[in-house]
């Protein structure tokens, strides 16, 4: 398999990091793509946009690798995506060469707009890789990519789409050690115990120790015998 996970800046991939390291443990291939470098960080208000990219791009190439993947960046602009064509097709540009199963997100209500955004062209740039035409109307050279794709978000509560739980107790401990490293550089009020206790909370509805929770949203429903 090959699984991408798309999210809007470095540090968003927390809530599916056991995932990809699970899967790239057992021999598939895992992608991190970032929307953005999240260059309007409190952290970096006195620092060049170009050192903040500079620093970005080494925290995601650093934590692709612990997980057993690849890293890519894109620059839409932190806080100034519109979820427009033009950006779902710098996605099905990547999705036509990487080729996922599996594409995972953020949720579509996200208050965040880059979030929101990020999710909206994960989701088009499915129907964008399928068509030749689209993905090479600048003269580009794109095999279309036609494979159905599994398509999972960050959980919304009173959602009707279905849940599903995937058990990373045998990965609990590199996704702690990749919070920290988020919270120790950025100083978050948010700890490491609270983090464990929202997995502990995904596995205890699951049936494992720790888990995480995704919804499922299909880019073309599944055929029915009857329209009733």
């Amino acid at each position: 398999m090959r699984i991408l996970a798309v999210f809007a800046h470095p540090d968003d991939e927390l809530g599916c990091v056991g995932t990809l390291a699970k899967h790239a443990k057992r021999g598939d291939e895992v992608m991190l793509a970032w929307t953005t470098h999240g260059e309007l960080a409190s952290q970096y208000v006195d620092q060049s946009d170009e050192e903040i990219r500079r620093i970005r791009r080494e925290h995601g190439a650093w934590v692709a690798e612990k997980l057993g993947g690849e890293s890519h960046f894109f620059d839409m602009g932190d806080s100034r995506m519109t979820g427009s064509r033009e950006e779902a097709l710098q996605l099905a540009h990547l999705y036509a060469r990487f080729g996922p199963d599996v594409v995972i997100t953020w949720s579509d209500d996200n208050p965040h707009p880059d979030h929101r955004m990020t999710a909206k062209i994960a989701f088009d740039a499915i129907t964008l890789a399928r068509i030749p035409k689209v993905l090479n109307d600048s003269g580009g050279d794109f095999e279309p990519h036609r494979e159905r794709i599994r398509f999972l978000q960050y959980p919304t509560m009173g959602s009707p789409r279905s849940f599903m739980h995937v058990d990373i107790g045998e990965e609990i401990d590199l996704a702690t050690e990749l919070f920290r490293f988020y919270q120790e550089f950025y100083n978050w009020n948010f700890s490491p115990e609270r983090f464990l206790a929202s997995k502990a909370s995904f596995g205890r509805e699951s049936g494992v120790k720790y888990a995480e929770k995704f919804q499922c949203r299909s880019a073309y429903a599944p055929a029915l015998s009857y329209l009733s």
